[in-house]
């Protein structure tokens, strides 16, 4: 373990989903601001080796990284704040965790021993907690324990978390998540959740250091002595998190109450000088003031809940601050678009995203809008299942082949314009073994691709099995479509566009999980200023 390595870990309570995954990115962005080396892990309490095989309604988008793991959603924040590349070990899940110690014991490495939670499982997990440690690259490891205290499973981490603060005294600190509920009937938040989950936590033996308190309302100092005195941290470190307008504001609303200083104060390091925000505070001035707007329909199958898409969302934000134009995306579920109706549903839309996805559900719907966005010049961008989509209704309506599918929509159709990949044809299992992570594409000079990225070779992450079948490519060229992007190892088509157009560009990796606030990405950036045209 690198000698100079603070880990901090971060952890909820009261209930789910109050923002442990921004809180993390926040202080991370404040202490990469100050000069430091910080990276950011999430472990996840669920019993999945990684979320590629959950459905996003269970746990919104899977985010994928350079080295081609599926991770948690949160995993995007992390990147989109830090704009630092993060990695299979960014992110840990129990089964993960289990899965490796089961294979220790098969292999005899714990011979003669009864394997028990205590310490096996919690000696695994600090060693996932440690590796980020290890390369000695970072000053600063934020370790969001996924979850609220008390739940069941997340009890070997927070067991974890109370060894490491044994072992590593003032390396180690716990940042407590936590709600102040406020009742309207009597008009006050009320502090009780609070202390009931600073309770249970040290009951597991775990004294939290700093208390960051969701709330609707602003803290006065009355709550902060009294939260304080009963869950033994200092009034200074009962941190106030109010509602934001955006997640990007954040950063600033933590700055403001001090977060960085207090942490470092903990971890016996002086906070000297001054926070480099230059540059994030422009983009929230840029985002705050927009100079138009543009209305953009996200077409997909999981609209209902806004984080299966949560990379695309995040994008156009970056996209529209870039064009300075506020991008307000329009939510069609792909499953109500009929050829009847599409007129009335895409109506008064400057652009039309295809989101990508599996399955068949809505695909239909996803065809009929990409032929409405080529025949009536609307900016179209598809993605993955998108692009695949692209190509299906190009085959079908330009090359007449009226039958052409995708053969996992269609496993019967006479022309297969989209084909599983020959590597996937002997794969039986589901997890991990789609065509993931960082591919190079080099990208065809004089075409819409590269005038936006402007360069030849470009790498993009990956998450499919299908792919554009090369034996109909001479039919698409001479149809007029280009294959402007393709993989130069394995000759596979990344890109496609269709000219004459102001923007049709259908892309088989996902640019969005690529954008960030320092990086928007060029695609999303030159769709967006297509749009305003």
């Amino acid at each position: 373990m690198s000698i100079n390595t603070k880990y901090i870990f971060v952890t909820g309570g009261v209930t789910s989903s109050l923002g442990k995954g921004i809180i993390s990115a926040s202080l991370a962005k404040l202490l990469q601001a100050r000069g430091f080396t910080v990276t950011i892990q999430k472990l996840d309490p669920y019993i999945n080796v990684d979320p590629g095989t959950l459905n996003p309604y269970e746990h919104g988008e899977c985010y994928v990284t350079d080295d081609g793991a599926e991770t948690d959603l949160d995993l995007g924040h992390y990147e989109r704040f830090l704009n630092v590349p993060t990695s299979q070990a960014n992110n840990v899940t129990t089964g993960r965790i289990y899965q490796n110690v089961i294979e220790k014991e098969r292999k005899g490495e714990y011979l003669g021993k009864t394997v028990q939670v205590i310490p096996h499982i919690t000696d695994e997990i600090k060693n996932r907690i440690k590796i980020l440690g290890k390369t000695g690259q970072y000053q600063f490891v934020i370790t969001e324990i996924g979850g609220t205290v008390g739940d069941i499973e997340s009890l070997p981490y927070i067991e974890a978390v109370r060894q490491l603060k044994w072992e590593m005294g003032n390396n180690c600190m716990v940042i407590h998540l936590t709600l102040l509920p406020y009742l309207s009937t009597s008009g006050e938040l009320k502090t009780k959740p609070t202390q009931h989950s600073v309770k249970l936590l040290l009951e597991y033996g775990v004294q939290p250091d700093v208390l960051v308190c969701r709330s609707e309302h602003p803290i006065n100092q009355d709550i902060r002595r009294k939260i304080a005195l009963f869950c033994n941290v200092e009034p200074n470190a009962v941190i106030e998190a109010l509602d934001a307008s955006t997640i990007y504001q954040v950063p600033l609303l933590m700055e403001k109450e001090k977060l960085d200083v207090i942490v470092l104060k903990k971890l016996g390091i002086e906070a000297a000088g001054e926070l480099e925000l230059t540059k994030w505070k422009g983009f929230l001035d840029k985002l705050h003031n927009p100079k138009s707007e543009v209305k953009i329909g996200l077409i997909g199958k999981y609209v209902e809940l806004k984080d299966a898409y949560k990379s695309i969302a995040e994008a156009f934000i970056h996209a529209g601050v870039t064009n300075e134009c506020k991008v307000n995306l329009e939510w069609i579920h792909s499953e109500d678009i009929t050829e009847e109706n599409i007129k009335q549903k895409l109506e008064g839309l400057k652009g039309i995203l295809v989101a990508p996805g599996f399955g068949t559900r809505g695909i239909e719907g996803k065809i009929a809008a990409i032929k409405y966005a080529r025949e009536n010049k609307i900016p179209f961008l598809g993605i993955c299942l998108g692009m695949q989509c692209a190509v299906i209704e190009f085959a079908r309506n330009v090359l007449g082949l009226k039958d052409a599918h995708s053969r996992e929509m269609n496993p019967a159709t006479s022309s297969p314009v989209i084909d599983l990949l020959e590597n996937q044809k002997t794969i039986s299992h589901m997890g991990g073994t789609m065509r993931l992570g960082s591919y190079k594409c080099a990208v065809e000079e004089g075409t819409l691709a590269y005038s936006a990225y402007g360069k030849a070779l470009v790498n993009e992450r990956h998450r499919h099995r299908y792919e554009f079948n090369d034996e109909y490519k001479k039919q698409f060229v001479e149809a007029g479509m280009v294959l402007s992007g393709i993989n130069p190892n394995g000759g596979l088509v990344e890109i496609i566009e269709v000219p004459n157009h102001p923007f049709f560009m259908g892309v088989q990796f996902h640019p969005e999980y690529k954008s960030t606030v320092e990086k928007p990405h060029p695609l999303f950036v030159s769709f967006v200023k297509a749009t305003l045209g």
